[in-house]
């Protein structure tokens, strides 16, 4: 069994409000050259939500379940910092008060945090509607292995996910698929992997049906090969990565299903173990 740091991890309130979905130009260019109008990023998106097919929406860059967003720069920075996928979250004002939920991604570039809820509750929610976060996870390191960086995740979601340490010293963790490094597109090169995320490439079919992208629902675990993810988002050979889908796949060129980082490593002190049941609606339980 896995020992963490745990008992040492600070809890903080960070907060936001549900965002409105926001559009300057109407069309959206797909990697084939054709232009369409879809809905995207931001709001309540009643009809899709964690454990889902990430796959064949008919729109772009699609967040499950509630979007929110600080409207001070700072405070969405400290909020995208420091949430954390499997983080508690209650709704603290409009008709939904009182209403539990838990964060399930951090969206780089548009800086969206998304939380799923019961869709009782997400019938009386409304934009700007203000939701707290108890963060928790941030700094959370397993001990006897200084090299492995966690980052992004709550560390109940992390007792749930069955983790392992084989006889070779190997962590042992569930994933549905392996992802090469070559397929890994917008994001790459970021600063910081500590919020955020980066999307897999899906332009190419054979290669969704190669690796099972074609599968892929929001919440899975997915392993990245050969990427490093300690002190940003690139490539070295080796390098292990466990990455959570966050968002929809996408139109544009570059872009897909978005990996938001829970684990990291140089060297290869991950082990991806194929389960099907790894997935954080799974390890929630969500009915």
């Amino acid at each position: 069994m896995i020992k963490t740091n745990t008992n040492r991890l600070v809890m903080q309130s960070v907060q936001g409000q549900i965002s409105h979905p926001s559009s300057v130009y109407p069309y959206r260019l797909m990697h084939d050259g054709t232009s369409h109008i879809l809905p995207a990023t931001g709001g309540i998106t009643y009809n899709v939500r964690i454990g889902d097919p990430a796959m064949g929406w008919v729109g772009d860059h699609i967040e499950p379940g509630v979007t929110i967003k600080a409207k001070d720069e700072k405070s969405n920075g400290a909020l995208n910092l420091l949430a954390c996928i499997g983080n508690e979250a209650k709704v603290v004002s409009g008709d939904a008060k009182g209403a539990e939920g838990f964060v399930t991604g951090i969206h780089g570039g548009v800086e969206h945090v998304m939380i799923y809820f019961h869709q009782k509750d997400l019938e009386k929610m409304s934009i700007d509607d203000q939701i707290l976060i108890k963060s928790y996870g941030q700094g959370l390191k397993i001990q006897g292995f200084d090299e492995v960086m966690i980052m992004n995740l709550d560390p109940e979601l992390l007792k749930k996910m069955n983790i392992k340490i084989a006889d070779d010293g190997c962590l042992e963790v569930p994933v549905v698929t392996e992802v090469p490094a070559y397929l890994m597109g917008s994001g790459t090169g970021a600063a910081t992997a500590a919020k955020g995320d980066y999307d897999i490439m899906t332009a190419d079919p054979e290669a969704n049906k190669a690796y099972g992208l074609d599968q892929l629902r929001f919440g899975d675990l997915v392993l990245l090969r050969d990427c490093d993810n300690s002190y940003g988002r690139g490539y070295l050979k080796g390098a292990v990565t466990i990455g959570v889908i966050i968002h929809s796949d996408c139109i544009k060129m570059g872009h897909g299903p978005g990996v938001t980082t829970i684990m990291t490593c140089k060297t290869a002190k991950i082990r991806g173990i194929k389960d099907s049941n790894a997935n954080i609606a799974y390890y929630m339980e969500v009915k």
